[in-house]
C-alpha cells in the first residue's frame, strides 16, 4: 500500500466495532462507550468467539474488541485465527492483571494492534477516563496500515491539557554542558511496542540511556520491559522513582504515570507524577520531551515514533529549539501517522526515518545489531 495514499470517507460513516466478551454487564458498558463517540458504532456483540464468527460471517467490523478468558474458546486462539484468515485490527480488552500481562504481550505478538483494561465504572472520572482511552484506541485501530482500509483521521481534535498542567513553561536555553551524559528520548503509541523492538534490540551494550513512553496501561509496561530485556543486548525495565539513566540501558514510563528527567549534575534521574492525562494520555510523551528539552538540551536526541493524535510533536518541537537532535518515523514505516506527522507538521523534526534506519541515527551511523 503507498505511503501517502488513505481512502476518504464521509464525515456521516462511522467505524464499526465488533464486541467479543463473555460479560453481559462489560459488553454493556462498551457499548455504552462506543455509542457515546459520533464517529464510532457498535455493529455488533457477542459472548464468545464462535458467537462472534458468525457475526463476522454477516458482516466485517472495522475494529474488533476482544477479551482473552472466554468459554468454548480463549480470545489468544481467536485472535490467531483472525490474523491467519482474514486480518481485522483487534483491540485486547483485559483485566488489569500482572498474570493476564504475559498474555496480552502473545496477543501483540500475534497481531493485535492495542491493548485497554476493561472500564471501571466505580467513579465518574474513572469512566470518563475509560471513554477518552477505548474511543481513541477504536479510531487509532481503523486506522491501522494492515486493515482492509484506510480511513482520513478526524479533523476536529478534543480539547486536552498541555503539558504545562506537569511541568510550568519556562524560557529554553539552547546547549548543554559538555560534562552531561547523552540521553534518548522515544514516544510512541500505537504499533510502538513493535516498533520500540526493532530499535532496542539493534542497540550495542554500549548505547547512550534511553528513555520511553510508550501508551500502555499500568501493569502490561512491566512485562513489556521484562519481555524486551530478554530479546535486547541492552537492559530495559520499568523506570521506578529515581532511577538515574545510564548508558546501556532503557528506561519505560510505568502505565498511569508521567516520566521526567531531573538533572543530577552530569547525570539524569528519573522522576515519577500522577497528575492529569496531558495530551490525553497519562504517561505523556509531550511531558518526557519538555523535561529533557529543560534539562538535557543538546545533550538529548528526541526520537517520535507510530501513534495516533498529537502527543509528542510539541514536546519534540521543544527539544528541537533547546538544540536536541529530533527524528520522527517516516509514514511507510508507521502502523499509524498520527503522531509523527503532526510533529512533522510544526516543523519539530529534523530528519523523517524509516523505522529500520532510526537506531543507526541514534547511534550516528555505527553498525547496528541485526533485528
Amino acid at each position: 500500500m503507498a505511503g501517502n495514499s488513505l481512502d476518504r470517507t464521509t464525515p456521516a460513516e462511522k467505524i464499526r466495532v465488533l464486541i467479543v466478551d463473555d460479560s453481559a454487564s462489560v459488553r454493556k458498558t462498551l457499548t455504552e462507550i462506543i455509542a457515546s463517540a459520533p464517529d464510532l458504532e457498535v455493529m455488533a456483540t457477542a459472548s464468545d468467539p464462535y458467537v462472534a464468527a458468525e457475526r463476522i460471517r454477516n458482516e466485517i467490523p472495522d475494529v474488533i474488541f476482544l477479551d482473552i478468558e472466554m468459554p468454548r474458546m480463549d480470545g489468544l486462539t481467536f485472535l490467531r485465527k483472525i490474523m491467519a484468515q482474514r486480518p481485522i485490527p483487534v483491540v485486547i480488552c483485559s483485566t488489569l492483571t500482572e498474570e493476564g500481562s504475559s498474555t496480552f504481550l502473545q496477543a501483540l505478538e500475534a497481531g493485535a494492534v492495542d491493548v485497554v483494561t476493561k472500564p471501571r465504572v466505580d467513579t465518574a472520572r474513572a469512566l470518563n477516563d475509560a471513554r477518552i482511552r477505548i474511543c481513541d484506541v477504536a479510531r487509532a485501530a481503523a486506522h491501522a496500515r494492515f486493515s482492509r482500509t484506510r480511513r482520513a483521521f478526524p479533523n476536529k481534535v478534543e480539547s486536552k491539557l498541555s503539558a504545562d498542567v506537569i511541568i510550568p513553561p519556562r524560557p529554553l536555553r539552547r546547549g548543554g554542558s559538555p560534562l552531561s551524559d547523552r540521553i534518548v528520548c522515544i514516544g510512541s503509541s500505537t504499533g510502538g511496542t513493535e516498533a520500540l523492538r526493532v530499535i532496542l534490540t539493534a542497540m550495542p551494550a554500549d548505547c547512550p540511556a534511553i528513555a520511553i513512553v510508550q501508551h500502555m496501561p499500568e501493569t502490561f509496561t512491566a512485562a513489556f520491559a521484562r519481555r524486551l530485556d530478554g530479546l535486547c543486548d541492552i537492559t530495559v525495565k520499568e523506570a521506578a522513582e529515581g532511577d538515574l539513566l545510564r548508558p546501556g540501558q532503557a528506561l519505560i514510563a510505568p502505565g498511569d504515570r508521567h516520566m521526567l528527567l531531573e538533572r543530577m549534575g552530569r547525570h539524569y534521574r528519573v522522576v515519577l507524577k500522577q497528575g492529569p492525562p496531558v495530551s490525553r494520555h497519562r504517561p505523556s510523551v509531550n511531558v518526557l520531551f519538555r523535561s529533557a528539552a529543560y534539562n538535557a538540551g543538546a545533550n538529548a536526541t528526541g526520537v517520535l515514533l507510530t501513534g495516533m493524535g498529537d502527543d509528542g510533536a510539541s514536546g519534540l518541537c521543544e527539544m528541537k529549539s533547546a538544540g536536541a537532535r529530533t527524528l520522527a518515523q517516516d509514514e511507510a514505516s508507521c502502523v499509524v501517522f498520527g503522531m509523527p506527522r503532526e510533529a512533522i507538521r510544526l516543523g519539530g523534526a529534523d530528519e523523517v526515518v524509516a523505522l529500520e534506519r532510526i537506531a543507526g541515527e541514534i547511534l550516528g551511523n555505527r553498525e547496528t545489531r541485526a533485528s
